[in-house]
């Protein structure tokens, strides 16, 4: 059976369940699309957690080691009560049925009421299919009659006991690296620089070295960067800073006179 290689938790074994869950392919994926996000829920109260579907050991720089340390500290500047990152090879996230469970096991576990995944267009192939991969096994997670074969720490811990199905309320998709009017924005604006201290916690990625100079931008430009890329979607709801976000479903009005971002 699948098994977590890295667990972060910022709490006990017995927690209540998330209010939020962004899952991404790669170490870093969240901070930089929808990190401002998950630091504003945990600011107002909510539960927030990561789900890393690769170790990231494919990348051109650093070891799958030092990004799981880097993930560690980014977790904590933003405030994350829970953080995993599962077995699926970097470079070939593939939606199969033994990923879906793995995702899926994840999901009936924490129980989020939301949950967060990558546009599903995409550079990176291990990014489109996330947000496939993800959006079916939330849809697996939540079928009465699925049976997830016990990990040997379940057998162990719980003798016998399962999670229950659980399927999220919400998905939604962060989208700042496609070009697609997102839905909606959320202004973080208070929380960029959190956010930016979180993606440079990523220093085997962000520091100025040879590997991989010619794809990855200078360090003294990425803030001009990230604050660019955050100051266009602020400025489309009015804010200085936000990140964007697209959901598949009709939104619901109930009061007129409550819907922000004034008209002209």
């Amino acid at each position: 059976m699948p098994q977590v290689l890295r667990s972060f938790t910022l709490d006990d074994m017995n927690t209540p369940a998330l209010d939020v869950l962004a899952v991404a392919a790669h170490r870093d994926d969240v901070e930089q699309t929808c990190g401002g996000t998950l630091l504003k829920m945990a600011q107002q109260g909510h539960r927030t957690g990561i789900l890393d579907l690769t170790q990231g050991e494919m990348g051109t720089r650093g070891t799958a080691q030092d990004r799981g340390r880097e993930a560690d500290e980014a977790a904590r500047i933003l405030q994350v009560s829970f953080r995993q990152a599962l077995d699926i090879p970097d470079g070939r996230v593939e939606n199969t049925w033994e990923n879906r469970l793995k995702i899926a096991r994840i999901i009936r576990e924490q129980r989020p009421r939301v949950v967060i995944l990558p546009y599903w267009q995409g550079r990176h192939p291990d990014h489109y299919t996330c947000a496939t991969l993800g959006y079916e096994a939330c849809f697996l997670a939540g079928l009465s009659k699925l049976q997830l074969p016990q990990t040997a720490d379940e057998h162990k811990e719980k003798q016998g006991t399962a999670h229950p199905p659980h399927r999220p309320f919400k998905i939604i998709y962060a989208s700042l690296y496609h070009d697609v009017r997102p839905a909606f924005v959320v202004d973080i604006t208070a929380q960029f620089e959190a956010r930016l201290e979180s993606i440079f916690a990523y220093k085997s990625q962000y520091t100025d070295q040879e590997a991989g100079r010619q794809d990855f931008p200078a360090r003294a430009e990425i803030r001009e960067r990230v604050a660019t890329m955050a100051g266009f979607y602020g400025l489309l709801a009015g804010v200085k800073y936000a990140e964007p976000f697209v959901q598949k479903e009709v939104g619901l009005v109930d009061d007129l006179t409550m819907i922000p971002v004034k008209s002209i």
